[in-house]
């Protein structure tokens, strides 16, 4: 059968690219290793009868918009619960919940502060929105389309006024401690929209840039809705699974347990695949859900780059700093102060920015954190399907965790999971007397199962020499290779990680571009 696109990688991107060419007229084929699709957003059993979003373990950045155009819900997509509430724990057991009214009640001034403080970030943000749907412009040699993109984001962001225009100039390259710092004086209410700022990546609150990547989350999630923070019924995996099936219904062909060795070139164009079996597949089109130093240095290989398009590659940053660790629990864990609604909603064990740069520090030398910053979501008390009948399932992500540790992760992985406990148990007194099995997933684990190379899951680093008009790096921009005919549309191209989606759709608008 004669293929005009083969996707490898039934990552979420991969399947929104799939969904989009498909209902364009392509005849699309999507390749995947594994047994099952879905890339990071999954979800699995990790204990008999416990199950659990596996990478990723909430929904709040995939567009509304894309939600519906794809019909996700007819195809299986729903929600355990939508507008979940965010809670910064507390050693002093009054856990804070982030809304200008609870955060009045204990501090008037920031309190105050708070409701302009995010009206404004979320002013930057849906300017910056425009950006994160669009394929970034070229600065050099760039056509018409170029230039009007250009000039339609200097208009977005002009359009905020003279004043809010200066604002955003002056933040846009600061770190997140000492933007929270000029605006608020309790450390919990700090620590918690700092924790937002530098969460998934290689920063502490004080390295530069850390604001980019608090206005790059809140504009994805300005997309998808009011109240963006959502967990789907099933897990994460429901997400992908309802992609899959709108792929499906659209004239994709998936395949799963594929895994592609080889992307073939005749003449320096792509011609195809080369499965691990040997089996060739052919098609004029081939793009690469991968990151892309798999893509480029494995499964195309450096024979086909020049030398300084290869060293860049080389170079580009995508050691992940953030571990998973899934507990099953014999009972409800209980949260000093915490009522069952705040239960199910995201907790946050970050007091305050000093803790989280001590916590960032140690990674800068190989080391992991003593007393981790964590994101902490108990799934099954809003969907009880996944865990045997009064038992529980408690999933956090777990800050820093450095993807080379210095001892080796086969003596550090115990060490980071009692710290990673113990942090919790100082908000949850007697979590440990609950635990019936523990999973812990290292960046080195997350690589390994994901085939995220460095385990980021963002497939390279979010910062100003890794953004937009230059991510991943210069050559690659624009979802399009040095290799005629190779795309990317995973989360090293941009605008990211996170599952959202954007990566997929603006690489098939790319590819149909082309062809037009």
């Amino acid at each position: 059968m004669a293929y005009d696109c083969i996707i490898v990688g039934a990552g979420h991107n991969g399947l929104v690219c799939a969904n989009y060419l498909a209902r364009s007229g392509r005849k699309v084929l999507v390749l995947e290793a594994a047994d099952r699709v879905g890339g990071a957003a999954i979800t699995r059993d990790f204990a008999p009868g416990f199950r659990v979003s596996a990478c990723a373990h909430l929904l709040h950045q995939m567009p509304q918009a894309m939600i519906k155009e794809l019909d996700l819900a007819r195809h299986g997509l729903s929600f355990a619960a939508t507008a979940l509430p965010t809670h910064a724990l507390a050693l002093d057991g009054r856990p804070l919940r982030l809304d200008a009214r609870a955060i009045g009640l204990r501090s008037g001034a920031d309190g105050a502060a708070y409701g302009p403080f995010t009206e404004r970030l979320g002013k930057f943000a849906a300017a910056l929105l425009p950006a994160l749907q669009m394929v970034p412009p070229r600065l050099a040699n760039g056509g018409w389309s170029d230039r009007l993109g250009l000039v339609k984001l200097g208009w977005q962001i002009r359009s905020l006024g003279r004043t809010d225009m200066r604002e955003l100039l002056r933040i846009l390259g600061m770190n997140a401690y000492d933007l929270l710092e000029e605006q608020f004086e309790s450390d919990l209410v700090k620590g918690a929209l700092g924790f937002d700022a530098v969460l998934g990546s290689g920063f502490g609150p004080r390295s530069p840039g850390s604001v980019l990547t608090l206005l790059y989350r809140l504009a994805a999630q300005s997309a998808s809705g009011r109240e963006p923070l959502s967990q789907p019924q099933g897990g994460m995996g429901a997400v992908t699974d309802a992609l899959a099936a709108a792929a499906r219904a659209a004239g994709v062909e998936i395949r799963t347990g594929a895994a592609v060795a080889r992307i073939a070139v005749e003449n320096d164009k792509t011609s195809g695949v080369v499965l691990a079996d040997g089996a060739v597949i052919a098609a004029g089109t081939v793009i690469s859900n991968a990151d892309p130093r798999t893509t480029f240095l494995k499964l195309l290989g450096t024979e086909h780059l020049d030398t300084g398009f290869v060293r860049r590659i080389d170079h580009l940053r995508s050691r992940g700093l953030v571990a998973k660790l899934h507990l099953a629990l014999d009972g409800p864990p209980e949260f000093t102060g915490l009522d069952r609604v705040g239960l199910g909603g995201r907790l946050l064990v970050a007091p305050s920015l000093d803790y989280l740069e001590r916590a960032f520090n140690p990674t800068k030398y190989g080391e992991m954190s003593e007393a981790p910053a964590l994101e902490i979501t108990v799934p099954t008390v809003n969907d009880p399907s996944l865990a045997p009948a009064g038992q529980h399932v408690l999933s956090a992500l777990v800050q820093y965790a450095p993807y080379k540790f210095a001892a080796g992760w086969d003596v550090g992985k115990p060490r980071l999971t009692d710290r990673a406990i113990e942090a919790i148990e100082a908000y949850a007194p007697g979590l440990r007397r609950k635990i019936i099995a523990v999973e812990t997933l290292t960046p080195l684990d997350i690589e390994a199962e994901f085939g995220m190379t460095g385990g980021h899951w963002h497939h390279g680093e979010l910062a100003f020499d890794q953004f937009f008009m230059v991510r991943p790096v210069p050559g690659a921009a624009q979802y399009r290779t040095p290799v005629a005919g190779l795309f990317l549309c995973g989360a090293g191209s941009h605008p990211g990680g996170g599952v959202m989606g954007a990566a997929g759709r603006n690489a098939a608008r790319q590819i149909l571009k082309q062809a037009a």
